[in-house]
C-alpha cells in the first residue's frame, strides 16, 4: 500500500511535466485567410475576413500563424488587437493594397497592431499603401481643415517582438509608426517611396524603449528614422538611407514638456543624396525638455545637403520664435558624440550647430571628421551658435568651437 501510494505522488508532477512540456513542441497552427473567405484579386476587400481569422488565430492556445499566401489582397483599415493566447506570427507572403478612395483616407492607420506580446510580422511580402492617390491631398500646410493620411503599419503597445523580412512601397504617410512599444527588433526591411512624396517618413518612434533597427534600406520623402519625444534605448545599425531627410532626432520640445529622448545610437550606416545625414532638432520657441547621451559612429556621406547639423531653430511653419531672446529652444541638448563621420556634403557648410541662447548645447564632441565639399566657394565649413564642446582628431572642415 505505501509503495503504490508513493508511485501515485511521483508520477503525478512527472504528468503535468510532461503536458507542459508537449504543449511546447506543438507546431504552429496556420489561419490561412483564404479559408475565411479572402480573394486575392486585387479588387475584392478583405478586411472582415482578415478579422476572422484575426480573432481564431488570437485565441489559439499556442503558436498561432497569421497567413497571407501569394497574390494581392485588397484591404481597408484595419485593427488587429491582442491579448492573444499565445506567440503569434504574421507571415505576408503576397501583397496587401491600401485604397484608393479619398473617403478612406481620413483613418489614422491603415494597418493596426496593438497590445501585443512576443508577436512577429515577417514573410517577404509588399505593404503597397497606394500614395500617390493621397499624396496631393497632403496640404495641411495651407489648409486649415485637412484630414491626416493613414499610417501604413503603426504598432501601438507592441513588446517583445521583431519585424523583418518585409517591404514597404509608397505609403500615403508614415511607412512604419512605434508608439509605446518596448523591445522592438526591425530587421532586413526595405522601405521605398518617392523623393517627392510628402511626410513619408519611413520609421516613425516614438514613447518608445529599446528599439532596434539593422540591415534595414530606406528610401523615401522624409526622414529615413524620426525619433520623437519619449524614445529611449535606441540602437540603429547598417541602415542605407536615401533619398529622403537623413536620420533625425525630433523635433522636440512643441506640445510635451519634460519628455526625454536619451540613449541613441546610429552607427555603420551610411547616406547617400540625402537632404540631411544626422539632424537633431528642436522648435523654436519650445517647452523644457531633455536630448542627451547620443551617440553618432562610423557613418558615411555621399552628396548630402547637410550631413551633421543640430538646429534648434526648427520652426517650418512661422511666425516663429526670435534667434538668442527667451523665445528661443528650451531644450537641453547635452552628450552627443558624433565619431569616424566621412564622405561628400552638397553644400559648402557641411557642419551646422545652432543650438539654443536659451539652453545652450552642452558636452559636444567632434571626433575623425572628414567631409570634403567639391562645388565653388572653396573647402567645407562650419558654423556653431551656443555650443559647449571639443573635437578631437581629423577635422575637416575645421571646428567652430
Amino acid at each position: 500500500m505505501g509503495l503504490n501510494s508513493s508511485f501515485g505522488i511521483i508520477l503525478v508532477p512527472f504528468f503535468f511535466l510532461f503536458f507542459i512540456d508537449a504543449t511546447r513542441v506543438l507546431p504552429p497552427k496556420l489561419f490561412d485567410v483564404r479559408n475565411y473567405g479572402a480573394i486575392a484579386d486585387g479588387k475584392t476587400y478583405n478586411t472582415e475576413a482578415f478579422l476572422k481569422a484575426w480573432k481564431d488565430a488570437c485565441a489559439y492556445h499556442g503558436r498561432s500563424r497569421f497567413y497571407i499566401a501569394p497574390g494581392t489582397f485588397l484591404l481597408g483599415s484595419v485593427t488587429f488587437e491582442g491579448q492573444c493566447k499565445g506567440s503569434m506570427a504574421f507571415i505576408l507572403k503576397g501583397t496587401l493594397k491600401a485604397p484608393t478612395e479619398h473617403s478612406k483616407f481620413s483613418t489614422a492607420t491603415w494597418i493596426s497592431f496593438r497590445y501585443l506580446d512576443d508577436f512577429t510580422v515577417k514573410g517577404g511580402g509588399y505593404l503597397d499603401g497606394q500614395g500617390k492617390f493621397a499624396w496631393p491631398y497632403n496640404d495641411c500646410s495651407k489648409n486649415s481643415n485637412c484630414g491626416p493620411l493613414p499610417v501604413s503599419m503603426s504598432f501601438d503597445f507592441v513588446n517583445n517582438s521583431r519585424i523583418h523580412h518585409l517591404k514597404s512601397i509608397n505609403s500615403k504617410n508614415t511607412h512604419f509608426s512605434i508608439f509605446a512599444c518596448y523591445n522592438l527588433d526591425i530587421n532586413k526591411v526595405r522601405i521605398t517611396a518617392p523623393e517627392d512624396s510628402p511626410n513619408t517618413d519611413g520609421i516613425r518612434i516614438g514613447h518608445s524603449r529599446k528599439i532596434k533597427i539593422s540591415s534595414t534600406v530606406i528610401g523615401t520623402g522624409d526622414d529615413c528614422i524620426s525619433m520623437l519625444y519619449g524614445s529611449e534605448d535606441i540602437e540603429i545599425s547598417n541602415v542605407a538611407c536615401g533619398p529622403g531627410h537623413g536620420i533625425s532626432v525630433g523635433s522636440l520640445g512643441r506640445s510635451h514638456e519634460e519628455e526625454y529622448v536619451s540613449r541613441i545610437s546610429v552607427k555603420n550606416s551610411s547616406f547617400i543624396g540625402t537632404q540631411n545625414g544626422l539632424r537633431i532638432k528642436t522648435w523654436s520657441p519650445s517647452l523644457y525638455s531633455l536630448a542627451s547621451d547620443m551617440n553618432f559612429e562610423d557613418i558615411s556621406m555621399n552628396n548630402v545637403r547637410n550631413p551633421i547639423v543640430i538646429d534648434q531653430q526648427y520652426c517650418p511653419f512661422p511666425p516663429c520664435g526670435i534667434w538668442g531672446h527667451s523665445s528661443s529652444s528650451a531644450v537641453q541638448i547635452k552628450n552627443v558624440k558624433f565619431r569616424n563621420i566621412w564622405g561628400t556634403s552638397n553644400s559648402k557648410v557641411a557642419i551646422v550647430l545652432k543650438c539654443s541662447g536659451l539652453m545652450p548645447c552642452q558636452d559636444i564632441e567632434l571626433r575623425d571628421i572628414n567631409l570634403v565639399y567639391n562645388g565653388p566657394g572653396g573647402r567645407a565649413t562650419s558654423l556653431c551658435f551656443n555650443v559647449k564642446g571639443s573635437a578631437y582628431g581629423k577635422q575637416l572642415p575645421p571646428p567652430c568651437f
